[in-house]
């Protein structure tokens, strides 16, 4: 079966993109597709050294930027030098580590997967002149949103079930950021994306025996990083519904071409995601401010 593939990114000479985590899998993999259709890319990475080589290799239109979600402050440092852009994708994440804190004190993987691109997106909204798009995970399915405990405080934390949360996070905000615009009368559209199952180095930093197990399916179900990173690429580039949500069409949603996709109920909680909205504000600091 054929479908969307890099080929049919449209021209995006002109246009820039910030991707964060882009020196590895999944970001760099869109970095290097959307900078091969003609656009500047800003690789948005706390591992700068690491973020050096993918740049070299994208070649000219890539430039890398220190940006670490995992801290509020770098985040903030970070948007405040940036003076306009096109399409943000929040594609950095961590997966399944194990109990650790930002430097802000929130859960690592709440703190740096939602908490982080949910502060970076709101500080650079103004500056946002076509789309959002959040990189979230088939595993949101098995995540609920605590909003008395979001970081773990109270609960004996499991590393799974806060990944999870994390991820549904992702799509909980995507959908409040667009009905946010919407209201607004804004033309910036909101849109979500899931790579399936993919080969990256998400799974080898759970720091337990998962890495092994992981590696296993890496090398035997895993699509590669850049037939992952198809539905973000469509998410930022192709005609999309607003706060769509897309990700590979085959087997079950682990493999193939990026289609609209489905999510889980919790996903569609309207007063869930609202009310997660106002604790991300209270919790970063940060509120938005919507323009027509």
């Amino acid at each position: 079966m054929s479908g969307w593939d890099i080929a049919d990114i449209p021209d995006q000479t002109g246009r820039r993109v910030i991707v964060t985590g882009a020196n590895s899998g999944l970001g760099a993999a869109a970095a290097s597709a959307l900078a091969a259709a003609g656009a500047e890319v800003i690789l948005a990475c706390r591992n700068l050294e690491k973020a050096a080589p993918v740049a070299a290799e994208i070649g000219a239109r890539a430039q890398v930027r220190a940006l670490d979600l995992a801290d509020l402050a770098s985040v903030r440092e970070f948007a405040a030098a940036v003076d306009r852009v096109d399409v943000l994708m929040n594609n950095a994440g961590v997966m399944a580590v194990p109990a650790k804190r930002t430097a802000d004190g929130f859960e690592m993987q709440f703190g740096t997967n939602h908490l982080g691109h949910f502060a970076l997106t709101g500080l650079l909204l103004d500056k946002i002149t076509d789309r959002v798009v959040t990189v979230s995970s088939w595993g949101h399915r098995f995540g609920r949103i605590n909003l008395g405990d979001p970081n773990w405080e109270s609960r004996r934390y499991d590393r799974w079930l806060a990944y999870g949360q994390s991820k549904l996070a992702n799509l909980l905000f995507t959908a409040e950021l667009q009905r946010r615009l919407t209201a607004a009368g804004s033309a910036t559209l909101a849109t979500a994306a899931h790579p399936g199952y993919a080969a990256t180095e998400l799974t080898t930093h759970t720091e337990s025996v998962m890495d092994r197990l992981l590696s296993i399916g890496d090398n035997t179900i895993a699509q590669s990083a850049e037939k992952g990173a198809l539905p973000q690429l469509f998410a930022a580039t192709a005609p999309v519904e607003p706060g769509g949500y897309y990700g590979p069409h085959g087997i079950g949603g682990l493999r193939g071409y990026p289609v609209r996709c489905g999510s889980s109920k919790a996903a569609r909680d309207e007063r869930k995601a609202a009310e997660l909205w106002e604790l991300s504000e209270k919790l970063t600091g940060v509120s938005y401010r919507f323009a027509g």
